[in-house]
Parts: structure tokens; C-alpha cells; sequence
């Protein structure tokens, strides 16, 4: 059996570093893609919030206070929304590096990656109160 040539070497350890930074450019688009959830799901209970008190019927002596309360749930969830539209972006940015980190080692077909780091669409601003 003959021993590992300094070639064979150095060429193990580049594929090892190869993968860690492949590896951390995915962690770093997953990562993203988890917040993005999570702020997702904090806006859709908020949605929750808002259709209830939509159901609310308009007595005369707490209209203003159910509007006052609506318009606050709306302001809401449009801040939340701008920032998961941020967030929103700075996924898409973490993913753009992961396609040229991957097209760096030579890797062109990316569809499992499109599988795998799938980001959800950016969300619309509500209108009114």
C-alpha cells in the first residue's frame, strides 16, 4: 500500500475546505429562511387578531375604541411586514451567494439547491385600518 503523496494531500484538505464554506453559505441562507418563517408566522397570528375584531359588531359606545384597536392591528402588521420584506431581502442575498459559491467550485445545476432553500414570496402592505 503506498502512502498519501503531498498532491493527494493538499488536494483532501482543499476539498474539505470546499465544503465547510459550501456548507456555511447554506447554513447562512437556512438560517434566514427560518426567520423568515418565524416572522411569517407572528404576522399570520396577527392577520388572526385583525379578522376577530373585523367580527366584532359596532356597538355605538365602543366603535371608536374597536377602530382604534384595528388601525393599531393594521400599523402592526405592515411593520412586521416591512421587516420581513427586509429580512425578505437579505435572503435572497445569502441565497445569490450560495449560487456563486456554488458556481465558484464548478458546480452549474442548481435545482436541488432550489429545492432545498426555498424562499417563500414577499408580502403586501395592508391597506387601511
Amino acid at each position: 500500500m503506498k502512502g498519501k503523496t503531498i498532491d493527494d494531500i493538499l488536494r483532501e484538505e482543499f476539498l474539505k475546505e470546499r465544503a465547510v464554506v459550501l456548507g456555511r453559505t447554506g447554513e447562512s441562507v437556512a438560517r434566514a429562511i427560518a426567520r423568515l418563517q418565524h416572522l411569517a408566522q407572528i404576522i399570520e397570528n396577527r392577520h388572526q387578531e385583525l379578522r376577530r375584531l373585523d367580527r366584532e359588531p359596532d356597538g355605538a359606545t365602543e366603535c371608536h375604541e374597536l377602530r382604534t384597536a384595528k388601525e393599531s392591528a393594521v400599523n402592526d402588521i405592515n411593520s412586521k411586514i416591512a421587516q420581513y420584506n427586509r429580512l425578505w431581502d437579505h435572503a435572497q442575498l445569502r441565497y445569490y451567494y450560495l449560487i456563486v459559491t456554488r458556481e465558484a467550485m464548478g458546480l452549474r445545476s442548481h435545482h436541488r439547491a432550489e429545492e432545498i432553500y426555498r424562499i417563500p414570496p414577499k408580502k403586501k402592505q395592508l391597506s387601511g385600518g
